[in-house]
């Protein structure tokens, strides 16, 4: 099961206690549902759970029978609920203020009647429409609205409750979407996915480690890189002076390093420094090794 549909099932697992927040979630799921007007009334989900509570909460609500229940077999399997009988929708439609005649739906906020109620409106729009990416590729919650005016509602709701969401169009749908990870932890929490928030929170604690980590290897790698190549050259300059007119043109204090690293490719320039005698520093032997490599060049 996908990131997405393990956090629907979190969230339609866990009802509001109080009747005016069920009834907001209830409304919520059935305006940003499939249908929501005089001709159709209906939910279409992927989540068998999510089609569960709008199938609950309808008759308690509403005192209508329970939804019909179908499954559609399209590019992928969907449960549908609808309200078949046109008095019932009706009866739905007026019980949130509605006529199902608007020629543009909007959000009826006479429907949120304490302060858990935009939060529960909120839960029901995102189990009807919204998705979240899996933390593992990206992060991205958004809602899929039909409709241009609702989509405005929901995102003017969302910024109230201190979720700056954006809005793009796609495919005809109208996308209102969040994108910063702790802004989408912060929303999962509040719309009762507490167990998704701290999943996203442990999946992005990985990453992090593990991109630390690899910055830590490629910067210790490009460092080993640098140094075999450094140490390359060096030999290969005191090879040349040997070949052409040997270590001993060289200024004394040159010729026991020159022949120090000749010997000794692999050892590190404190170690050489550590060798000679008498010692001298790290920098003291990057010094000295810049002037066999001019020395060399001039050959």
């Amino acid at each position: 099961m996908s990131f997405s549909s393990e956090t629907k099932k979190e969230i339609a697992a866990a009802l509001p206690d109080k009747v005016c927040c069920r009834a907001a979630q209830l409304y919520g799921m059935l305006e940003f549902g499939h249908a929501f007007d005089r001709e159709e009334i209906s939910l279409q989900t992927e989540q068998e759970a999510v089609a569960d509570v709008y199938d609950h909460l309808l008759p308690r609500l509403c005192g209508i029978p329970a939804p019909q229940r179908d499954t559609l077999r399209r590019r992928v399997t969907l449960q549908q609920s609808r309200i078949p009988d046109a008095a019932h929708r009706q009866k739905v439609l007026e019980r949130f203020g509605h006529s199902g005649s608007e020629i543009s739906l909007r959000l009826n906020r006479a429907n949120l009647d304490c302060d858990g109620c935009a939060r529960a409106l909120l839960r029901g729009a995102f189990l009807a429409c919204g998705a979240v990416t899996d933390p593992e590729h990206d992060y991205h919650l958004e809602f899929s609205v039909p409709h241009y005016n609702l989509s405005r509602d929901l995102l003017a709701l969302l910024r109230e409750v201190d979720f700056p969401a954006k809005t793009v169009t796609r495919s005809g749908s109208y996308i209102v979407y969040i994108k910063e990870s702790e802004r989408i932890e912060d929303c999962l929490t509040y719309l009762g996915a507490q167990k998704a928030a701290l999943e996203m929170m442990g999946v992005k604690m990985v990453k992090s480690i593990r991109n630390d980590t690899n910055r830590r290897i490629n910067c210790e790698s490009a460092n080993i890189d640098k140094t075999v190549q450094a140490t390359a050259l060096q030999v290969e300059a005191v090879r040349k002076i040997e070949e052409t007119v040997g270590l001993s043109a060289l200024p004394p204090e040159l010729q026991a390093l020159a022949q120090l690293r000749l010997d000794n490719p692999d050892m590190s320039l404190r170690d050489l420094g550590a060798a000679l005698e008498p010692p001298i520093s790290r920098s003291g032997v990057n010094h000295r090794l810049q002037r066999i490599l001019a020395f060399a060049e001039k050959l």
